[in-house]
């Protein structure tokens, strides 16, 4: 493989630190081929799926380089180590050479992401749950509450489908029946070689707990990721135009670990299991752009976890405003005004508010006049602000941290 594709072999001697934490422009991965290497990050929320040793044919940094962020891990050599080198550029052409390799990176991202989101849903909403089709239920329950007849007739059909000797089956079907007329325009099923797929606003595209067999690339408009935990609806992200979402239910052949809603009117294009292994073969720019998408979305939710170690409840609000800064490449010393792509109550959630504590603390937030609120979205007069903010908590949080570290060795 490396002269195939004129990679190069690095080597580190033991106890030598390969790449840090924080340090920007990451341009390059690793592929193990000798050696051990440890890979340790600043905040441990949780320990990494596998635990944090890694050996040869496993692979370090990639998170970053395909996301073309900072580093987010340290890592350093256990052992003296010989590592494979692949530049960023290089990576369409590894795909190309070794599509083995492009799929191990892909699959075990989609694992990690989806450990990853657990852990997160665990530590901030208090929950374990994991995706399972008799969830389609309260899903339907939820959206049934909120007069959402759409959403939960779907979510409730799912269920029947998915659950037919299910303990909810007969109340589902009472429900379903008197909803029914208050459904509009909702297209249960697409025939197989319906690839392009027309959803209007606040359409559900699928529903959390079912099981999934496509992935989908949106191509007008934006959908809304989102889930349903304990009465309340958490947003997880808003995507555009060119992203991919629904990845890890093909991968994995799992239920869909979060449901998506028409955030607007939208078009996306549906990518079937036997449809993605034949664009692994003729389309590696695509896959390697899924790669990209991937590896954002692991950086992001780590990013998310530290978020959860933030004990001033504003404070954990403004370090999330400045996170999807970072998640959008926004200049941190931007001048420039910024609206976000969501809402107070989006943002409450974001972070694990209950509701009856919502209100006051995004009052106490917008206290600060250069926040505020413009058609329902979060309005920055600046970003520089929002980062000024974000690090101010922070800074405040270390030194409460460091007082009681203190306290703690006088007693």
């Amino acid at each position: 493989m490396a002269g195939q594709l004129q990679l190069s072999f690095v080597s580190f001697k033991k106890g030598s630190f390969i790449v840090v934490e924080g340090k920007q422009n990451a341009d390059r991965f690793f592929i193990i081929h000798q050696g051990k290497v440890r890979i340790s990050k600043e905040v441990e929320v949780v320990e990494e799926e596998g635990g944090n040793v890694l050996g040869p044919g496993d692979f370090f940094a990639v998170v970053s380089t395909m996301a073309s962020h900072s580093h987010i891990e340290t890592a350093m050599a256990l052992t003296d180590v010989v590592l494979i080198s692949v530049l960023k550029e290089q990576y369409g052409e590894l795909i190309q050479r070794n599509t083995p390799v492009a799929m191990k990176i892909i699959l075990q991202f989609s694992r990690r992401l989806r450990y990853l989101d657990e852990e997160l849903s665990r530590i901030t909403l208090k929950s374990t749950a994991e995706a399972d089709p008799s969830h389609l239920y309260e899903v339907g329950e939820y959206y049934l509450r909120r007069s959402q007849y759409n959403q939960a007739f779907y979510s409730y059909a799912q269920y029947l489908k998915n659950c037919p000797a299910g303990e909810h089956v007969r109340n589902v079907k009472e429900k379903m029946a008197k909803i029914a007329i208050y459904v509009k325009g909702l297209k249960m099923e697409f025939r197989p070689d319906e690839y392009t797929r027309i959803y209007t606003k606040n359409t559900i595209l699928f529903a959390e707990g079912e099981p999934g067999n496509e992935l989908f690339i949106i191509q007008k408009g934006s959908v809304k990721i989102a889930k349903i935990m304990d009465n309340n609806e958490v947003l997880l992200a808003v995507l555009k135009a060119g992203d991919i979402f629904g990845e890890m239910a093909l991968l994995e052949a799992k239920p869909r670990v979060a449901s998506a809603v028409a955030y607007e009117d939208c078009q996306v294009l549906a990518v079937s299991r036997a449809n993605f292994e034949q664009m692994i073969k003729t389309k590696p720019q695509l896959i390697a752009k899924l790669t990209s998408l991937l590896a954002d979305r692991i950086w992001f939710i780590y990013k998310q976890l530290a978020n959860t170690l933030i004990t001033d409840t504003v404070g954990r609000m403004y370090d999330a405003l400045h996170i999807q800064l970072e998640k959008n490449r926004v200049p941190k010393h931007s001048q420039a005004p910024y609206t976000f792509d969501f809402g107070p109550k989006e943002l409450a959630n974001m972070v694990g508010i209950p509701q009856k504590d919502a209100n006051f603390l995004l009052q106490k937030m917008l206290a600060n006049n250069k926040i505020t609120i413009v058609n329902d979205k979060i309005h920055a007069v600046t970003a520089e602000e929002v980062v000024k903010q974000a690090e101010f908590y922070r800074k405040m949080e270390i030194i409460e941290k460091a007082r009681k570290e203190s306290r703690s060795l006088l007693q």
